[in-house]
Order: structure tokens, then sequence, then C-alpha cells
């Protein structure tokens, strides 16, 4: 048997590499489809058996035996008991469906359009821009070279390997999701000032899936919706999606002008009004302790929600962070929009929800229909993460690095610009409001500075009668590359002024 045409063949063909990453295994079934393909074994062939198909080859019988069960699986050989194994060649499982017009290639190419009508949105035009430059601007972004990847490995394999892992995938229970909802409770508990339960809580993918849950259970079409006139895009394009009426209401040094909103509205006529937490996007300005307390007062008169997102919390780089209105909500008028793991990579970050256990009983439901399957590994090694503490030491730890660089794009600008800019330092947060003195057309600026091989999107550029402004991310970008950006940025300034 050993010396028949087929065996032979196998032993001319087969070659493995036991120090490659692929599995033995793997790399033997491939060549035997490769073989198969190639018509240098037939259909109906016989391949010997696992023993001699392993002494063949000189691998453990397991091995040949996995090389048997991979092409099986992939239908490549039909294993017959007691018979043996023998080749097959996959037919196609699906067959061309023949034109019914003279164009024949026509039915061979997919449509660019559809051939009926249906509501197009321009809310949801894409606003994502693309360069080929070095040097990439963005709203505040962190830095993903800080992140430990060796340590974000260890730790995703481990969760891996739970063998609890998929009892909870198989579970239809509540307590399914119970430990991370415990652990993230506790931690904001911990954090933020809050008490609150499970019930009072939902994790999401992201803060915007967040924010597009609370909208789709809070707003109908033309309810009033109150954003500061200097506002987070996303958010506003989320609020418009929904149907909202959007108004502006002015901002200061303060935040939100909340004497604005008592002026010109009355009792009934706002759905919700959307706020920053700790500092305003995109100026970086904090709503004062008693616009706070005015806002909770008259939320709770007019009765409208509070939609309080709190961003960036974790990027306090001095002081202590504002505590949440939620916390200290006892009408329940605030729904709370935060973010957990901004020090990891972005994949391991999720967004979550605090409000009344009405609304999160909603959010749920909602959640049920878009995100059903959730993540269990991502809220399995969370979980750990922050019992295990780790998820404040590398928070602690980037703080520091965070901060030098907020110091020193402080600096460059002040050095380079001196008086053609106004400019403060945030207490936290990874960018700065950088406002012109003089009025330059922003756009011209981010034309002249994409020639330096820097690129500034248009999603930074404040600019209206009143404003001439950019929010400069810092956090992705080291000391030496805050120096180039900022001195190429007044290079383009002084081609334009």
């Amino acid at each position: 048997m050993k010396d028949s045409p087929v065996n032979s063949l196998l032993k001319e063909l087969i070659y493995f590499d036991k120090t490659s990453t692929t599995s033995v295994y793997i790399q033997i079934a491939q060549q035997i489809i490769n073989a198969i393909q190639r018509s240098y074994l037939k259909e109906g062939t016989a391949l010997p058996g696992t023993r001699i198909f392993s002494q063949l080859l000189r691998v453990h019988r397991n091995t040949a035996v996995a090389v048997y069960e991979e092409l099986a699986a992939q239908g490549w050989v039909e294993i017959i008991p007691n018979k043996g194994t023998f080749v097959l060649f996959p037919k196609p499982k699906t067959a061309k469906i023949k034109a019914i017009t003279n164009q024949v290639e026509d039915a061979y190419r997919y449509p660019k359009t559809t051939g009926f009508p249906f509501q197009t949105s321009f809310h949801l035009v894409a606003t994502d821009t693309f360069s080929e430059a070095k040097y990439i601007l963005n709203d505040g972004q962190p830095d993903l070279r800080l992140h430990p990847i060796h340590e974000f490995s260890k730790w995703y394999s481990a969760s891996m390997k739970r063998k609890s892992l998929i009892t909870k995938w198989n579970s239809s229970s509540k307590t399914k999701y119970a430990t991370f909802d415990n652990q993230l409770c506790n931690y904001l508990n911990a954090t933020r000032g809050f008490h609150i339960t499970s019930n009072n809580l939902v994790s999401t993918r992201s803060t915007e899936m967040s924010l597009y849950v609370i909208s789709r259970l809070l707003i109908q079409r033309k309810d009033v919706v109150l954003v500061g006139n200097l506002s987070n895009y996303n958010a506003n394009m989320i609020f418009q999606e929904v149907g909202a009426d959007i108004k502006t209401i002015p901002t200061d040094a303060n935040g939100l002008d909340i004497n604005y909103i008592e002026k010109h509205f009355t009792k009934g006529k706002i759905r919700c009004v959307y706020v920053c937490a700790n500092r305003d996007y995109p100026t970086t300005n904090t709503l004062s302790a008693e616009r706070r307390l005015q806002l909770l007062q008259l939320a709770k008169r007019y009765q409208f929600a509070v939609i309080e997102d709190d961003f960036d919390y974790d990027f306090q780089l001095e002081g202590s962070a504002m505590v949440p209105m939620a916390s200290s909500d006892a009408n329940g008028m605030v729904i709370y929009l935060g973010k957990l793991g901004q020090s990891l990579f972005p994949s391991f970050q999720t967004g979550f929800v605090v409000a009344p256990e009405n609304v999160i009983s909603e959010a749920k439901n909602y959640l049920q229909i878009l995100d059903k399957q959730g993540d269990l590994i991502q809220e399995q090694l969370l979980s750990e993460l922050i019992y295990e503490g780790e998820i404040h030491r590398l928070l602690k730890k980037n703080t520091v690095i965070y901060k030098r660089r907020r110091d020193y794009t402080f600096d460059c600008f002040k050095r380079f610009f001196n008086d053609s800019i106004q400019i403060k330092k945030p207490s936290g947060g990874l960018a700065i409001w950088i406002k012109f003195t003089s009025s330059i057309s922003l756009v011209q600026l981010a034309e002249q500075v994409s020639k330096l091989d820097v690129f500034l999107p248009k999603t930074l550029l404040y600019q209206d009668k009143n404003t001439c402004a950019i929010r400069f991310g810092f956090g992705h970008l080291n000391e030496e590359e805050i120096e180039i950006v900022v001195s190429r940025l007044k290079q383009a300034y002084n081609s334009i002024k």
C-alpha cells in the first residue's frame, strides 16, 4: 500500500514547515486541495488511511485525522465509515441566471443603482475625508502608540480562553451580562458619584450609538432640541436624522446661556437640551456650577430632558472633573452618556447610558434589534480590567503624557502666533480651541497647510460672522510632531494673511 501511486504522489507533493505560524494540518490540507484542483488527484480517488498517511508524512496520527476532517469540512473529500476517504470535487453551489435581454453581459455586472425609488437623506452623507499628508489633525483623539500592545494581546487571549464564555453566549438569562454591568456600576459609582444599579445602565458600542438610541426613544419629528451655537457635529447629525428641530443657544466662557432658554422658550416647547458634562464641544469651556443647577431647575419646571454627554471624562489633566449633573438629579430629568476605555484600543472601548429605569428598559429593547449579540469578549475583558485596577493605572499613566503634550501645544501656539490668536489652556480633554483675532479664510488656511503635508479637515473649522477658530487635537501627536504642525500652520497663516 505504501508503494501505491497515490502514496508516492502525496510524498512528492506535500511539504510543511513546523516553524510556520500556520498549523501543520492546515498546510497539508491546503496542498492536497491544490492537488485536487490541478487534477493530480481525480474525483473518487481513495486516500490512504490515517495510520499509513501519518507514516508517509512522518506526522502524528492525530494530525492526519485533523487533515481529513478539514478536507471533509470543506467538501473536498468524503469519509465513509469502514470503507475509506475518497476525493470529491465540490460542485458550484450557485448557477448563473441566464440573461433575458439581448445585453447578455449586463446580467453578469452588479447594478450601480436600484430599479426602485427610495428616500435618501443628506444627513447621512459621509463626512470622512482622506489625505495622504504625513500629519493628520483631528478633534482630540488619543495616541494609539501609547497603548501596550503586548498587554492587550495577553488580556484578549485570556478572555477568549475563559470556559464561562461559551456558557454566556448560549445563555438566554439576565445573568448573561450581570458581571460586566455590576463592575461598570461599581466603577461609575466610585468615579462619578453615582448611586446606580444595573437597572440604571445599558452599554453600547459607542457614545454615538448611545445618543442615537436615546434620540430614537426620546425625539419625534419637529420636537425642539437645544444645542450650543457652537456644538458637536456628530450629535447634530443624529438629532437631524430623527427629525428634530434644532435650535441654537448662545454660549460664553461659562457654557450654555440658561437665561436665554428661560426667556425665549416656554413650558412644553422643548423636548431636550444637549450639553457636554465637562468641556463644551468644540470650545472646551466648562458649564459653570451655577448654570448646572439653573438648568436642572428649569428642566423640572419646563419638563424637558437633559442629555449630558461626558465624552472626555477620562482625560482630566488637572484638578478634579466636574461631577455629572445626573449624579445629583433627584427628578429623573438627566440622561447621561459616557465612554469607558479611551486609554485602550478603539475596539476595546464601550459607550454607556445612565438613566432612570424606564428609559433604560426601553433602550435595552431597542438594542435587542440593533445589537442583540453585543461583544461578550470585550465585556469580560473590561470587567477584569476594572476589577484589577488596570483601567485606572492606564489612565494615570497616560494623563501625565497628555498633560505634557497639552502644555507644549499651548506654548507652541503662543510662541509662533503671539497676538494673532486667543487661546486658553483647558483643564482636560485632548484638544485646544484656537481663535484667530483677525478673520481669515479657514478654507484657504486648510488648502495652504495641505501643501505643507498637513491635513486640516473641514470638520475642525468654525467660521461665521462672530467666529474664526479651529479645534486642534493634540493627543495623537508627540512633542516633535506638535512643533512641526504648529510651525507649518503659522507658515500657511502668513501666506493668506
